[in-house]
């Protein structure tokens, strides 16, 4: 019998570093990572080392070894699996996620309430706050334990609103202290009669905030999901997040409903999923954990196909589809009859959009999808940013090898960027190819590209881009987004970027991991540009005070 890639039998999640071989720090061209990658035969644990794998990486039985990565000496920002985790468990309709941690890990939540209420709106459901309770943590607590604060939190949640599962999720502070939360857990499920979940997604777990997807879905899978399905034969899993319901339109042909998860989904949608015949995902980074763990335990499929966005993309994933829930002989048909349907409008903006170039900075599958999009536009791309790289995903299907199907169908990109977010990485990776718009996910980078001149396209419905439809959405959008290029032109003209000289005219963005003594030197004998620093050795002042690392890259 196969070993099961997922572990339900433990609480807590392998991280993405440890079960994947995720990176967050690289830079080159797309193929050098596809090649570099070598997803097929990580999908078949059959990577060991050499070449681009770093043998002190690999784990497990397949032995599979992570990509050699940029060591970058400082993270300027990033995001934290505990975060993700209260925007997944947090918004779920009548379950409560109960944070066991100081007040300062909700300081996001009033913008996940936000995103919850549009995303409610989009989707038709009755407009609600999130339901997330903090154990409000304080010295004390820290020193003498945290558990009886827990206990009543959670007692009062459930008093006040009744949820049909209260989630439990553990934050740096509690992980540090060494909180049981499975054996409160266990103890508080028994007290009152639901489930109660313990989430292990404390912030130093992972370096990639990705690991509280698999953290949230590995708690719903092991816990909430029916252990004694009845199968739904036209019920079809989409692993989302908040974005309007664009998939039961183009699976009405098929005769499917869409059970969403995990936003915005409740209980009893939650629990129906081990019952669906298929599951699917916009986006192979948030989804494949759920999807394996129910194609494992549960024996639901997963569709093995890239992302329906672009053309060839939903082409694929449409007949993986159909061949899941037995419409093969219908698909093909509907497939034809679309292509025909946005042939002309798809014409119309292909001379439009006709030598604008654009970029694309997202998270990592998502990204290849979009590229493929505007790409069927007729927009050149030469370059991206993605925030992390999953070299491969949790069930290995090679037809879900999203990178590799991108450089395959519409070509490489010459700069395919790694990087999470970091600010001060961003003029610098934008300059080397001057597009005319970027798209983006987290409009925390929006404002630095506005400052350069580089109109903005904000992805805030995740799904905006999705199918046929969606490549006319996108065009139509952009050309709406063109429109405010001067607008930008003219804030460049009055507006300073917040870095020094030295730094912005850096051509090699990663020049502090391949070079970290750099932060040691004094700013006056900095190494020209473009010298051989091994030929230049580095002279210091004994007596220089060192200064923190973003002190080299300081607001002028």
């Amino acid at each position: 019998m196969a070993r099961k890639k997922i572990n339900l039998k433990i609480s807590s999640v392998d991280t993405r570093e440890m079960r994947l071989g995720t990176i967050t720090s690289w830079d080159g061209s797309a193929s050098e990572l596809v090649d570099a990658s070598r997803y097929e035969a990580r999908g078949r644990g059959r990577v060991t080392g050499g070449g681009e794998a770093d043998r002190e990486g690999c784990h497990g039985g397949g032995k599979v070894c992570r990509l050699r990565e940029l060591k970058m000496p400082f993270n300027q920002q990033t995001m934290c699996s505990h975060a993700i985790v209260a925007c997944q468990l947090g918004n779920l309709t009548d379950c409560i996620l109960v944070e066991h941690a100081p007040i300062g890990c909700s300081a996001s939540n009033a913008r996940f309430n936000q995103g919850f209420k549009i995303g409610l709106a989009r989707r038709g459901k009755p407009i609600q706050s999130i339901q997330i309770f903090s154990t409000n943590l304080k010295e004390n607590d820290m020193v003498f334990g945290a558990s009886d604060r827990l206990r009543q939190t959670v007692r009062d949640a459930n008093e006040r609103f009744g949820p049909k599962a209260i989630f439990i999720s553990m934050s740096c502070s509690t992980a540090i202290i060494g909180e049981d939360l499975d054996s409160l857990a266990q103890e508080l499920e028994t007290e009152l009669k639901i489930p109660v979940v313990p989430v292990y997604c404390e912030g130093f777990r992972s370096k990639h905030w990705s690991t509280g997807f698999d953290a949230s879905q590995h708690g719903i899978v092991r816990q909430i999901v029916n252990k004694n399905p009845k199968k739904q034969n036209d019920l079809i899993n989409i692993v989302a997040l908040w974005g309007t319901d664009y998939f039961t339109p183009m699976l009405a042909p098929l005769g499917l409903r869409v059970n969403y998860m995990v936003d915005m989904a409740s209980f009893s949608e939650l629990r129906q999923a081990s019952e669906a015949a298929a599951t699917a995902t916009f986006c192979h980074t948030l989804g494949s954990y759920m999807a394996t763990a129910l194609e494992e335990y549960y024996g639901v499929p997963q569709i093995d196909a890239p992302q329906p966005f672009g053309i060839a993309g939903t082409d694929d994933w449409l007949r993986a589809v159909a061949k899941a829930v037995g419409k093969e002989d219908i698909i093909d048909d509907y497939i034809e009859s679309e292509h025909r349907r946005i042939s002309p409008r798809l014409e119309e903006l292909r001379k439009i959009l006709k030598g604008v170039k654009g970029f694309v900075s997202t998270g990592s599958s998502y990204a290849h999808a979009m590229i493929s999009v505007i790409r069927d536009l007729g927009i050149e791309v030469e370059g991206s940013i993605v925030f992390h790289h999953d070299p491969v995903y949790d069930a290995g299907h090679e037809n879900q090898d999203t990178l590799g199907h991108l450089v395959r169908n519409s070509g490489d990109l010459a700069h395919f960027t790694v990087s999470q977010t970091q600010q001060f990485q961003f003029h610098g990776l934008l300059k080397r190819v001057n597009p005319d718009f970027i798209i983006i996910r987290h409009n925390g980078l929006a404002p630095l590209a506005a400052k350069l001149g580089i109109p903005s396209f904000p992805m805030g419905d995740e799904h905006f881009p999705l199918g046929y439809d969606g490549i006319i959405r996108t065009g139509e959008a952009l050309i709406g987004i063109l429109a405010k290029k001067k607008f930008n032109a003219v804030l460049k003209r009055h507006v300073e970027i917040p870095y020094t000289d030295w730094w912005l005219s850096q051509e090699d963005q990663f020049i502090l991991a391949k070079h970290p003594e750099i932060l040691d030197e004094p700013d006056e004998t900095k190494t020209p540009l473009g010298a051989d620093r091994s030929a230049n050795p580095i002279q210091m002042d004994p007596d220089d005070n060192l200064s923190a690392p973003e002190e080299k890259l300081r607001y002028a």
